[in-house]
């Protein structure tokens, strides 16, 4: 699976500049990867596929450790967004809003007795709403969002606000 997971990412980033789309963008950038903080730490790939509409693929892992418990998840994320400038407050400033859908797989050991290391693979859906930045003097974009998800299926349906963060790319055109 990690190895399934490795190919999907990488193909998107090497699929992403080939795209016949070359206009300049709203947000002053087509594709743009880097890292993202906040819940774990993520991935992220975002590429505009017109001027306001971007899609951005998000590969998020995280953990705990202490009291008796343990567990780890991993989460993949694909999003579209529709992004609008903000440059008469100020330039290179846009915000973005959008959904999506996620696959996850987590793992964990709660020290309940025979029954106490799980899994669980849960699926479902995200909105996202955010804040874009892109700075003029380098080839750079910063975002932070929230990602509110509703969990369709595996441990723990239902929803949960705990995704977003602070993202650093790196613009690659």
């Amino acid at each position: 699976m990690k190895n399934l997971i490795t190919l999907v990412f990488a193909a998107l980033l090497l699929a992403a500049p080939l795209s016949e789309t070359t206009a300049q963008k709203s947000m002053d950038y087509q594709t743009a990867i880097g890292l993202r903080a906040g819940w774990g730490i993520s991935l992220t790939g975002k590429h505009f596929i017109n001027d306001n509409h971007a899609i951005e693929g998000i590969l998020n892992y995280r953990s705990f450790g202490g009291f008796g418990v343990s567990w780890g998840w991993m989460r993949i994320s694909g999003l579209y967004l529709v992004h609008q400038p903000l440059d008469d407050v100020i330039d290179g400033l846009g915000w973005y809003y959008g959904g999506g859908a996620f696959v996850g797989f987590w793992t964990g050991d709660f020290d309940f007795g025979p029954r106490s290391n799980r899994s669980s693979t849960f699926i479902g859906v995200s909105g996202a709403l955010g804040l874009d930045y892109t700075f003029d003097d380098i080839p750079l974009n910063v975002s932070v969002d929230w990602i509110p998800s509703f969990r369709l299926t595996g441990g723990g349906t239902g929803f949960t606000g705990e995704a977003g963060g602070l993202a650093v790319r790196y613009i690659l055109n």
